[in-house]
């Protein structure tokens, strides 16, 4: 019984310098607000000039919403639709239309649907400082979800100075 108490002490006094070597503090690259904005503004400024009234949704690389921009006449429910297909941009880091395919391509995938905030819809975007996701813009309104991934494209675009790597 001894050997076995030695052992545990040995094994917590190992432990010990791993916890204590651990990172406390971590540095997130993540969207500005300004960015945010300015992104929201040009996707929303997109679809309106190819005549969406649409709602467009940022969020930050923690999925934290930055900028919501409802536009006259767009439907009540596309506030909760542009979130859910940020989140679901930004939670899997690929366009939320491919996570869509992708999900209902494999049934043994199924049970992710239940997860909230996420949707198989098309229309938002992840956004990358080179190899960083740093936020996702997602749209809804738009009469298909190509055409408000095209607007939040244009969002993007906008930005993508601010996004190359430094």
């Amino acid at each position: 019984m001894k050997f076995g108490k030695t052992a545990a002490l040995a094994a917590i006094v190992i432990a010990i310098p791993t916890a204590a070597t651990a990172q406390t503090v971590l540095n997130v690259r993540t969207l500005s607000f300004a960015a945010a904005h300015e992104a929201a503004t040009v996707a929303l400024e997109q679809c309106r000039k190819n005549g969406y009234a649409v709602t467009v949704t940022v969020q930050d690389r923690l999925g934290r919403t930055k900028v919501v921009l409802h536009d006259d006449g767009a439907n009540p429910h596309t506030i909760e639709n542009s979130l859910r297909k940020a989140y679901t941009s930004l939670t899997s880091r690929v366009p939320s239309g491919d996570y869509g395919k992708r999900v209902t391509a494999n049934p043994t995938s199924a049970g992710l649907l239940q997860l909230d905030k996420i949707t198989t819809l098309e229309g938002a975007l992840p956004i990358f400082s080179g190899p960083d996701l740093v936020g996702a813009i997602g749209i809804s309104g738009a009469p298909g979800g190509d055409k408000d991934a095209a607007c939040g494209q244009a969002g993007i675009d906008r930005i993508a100075k601010g996004l190359a790597e430094k």
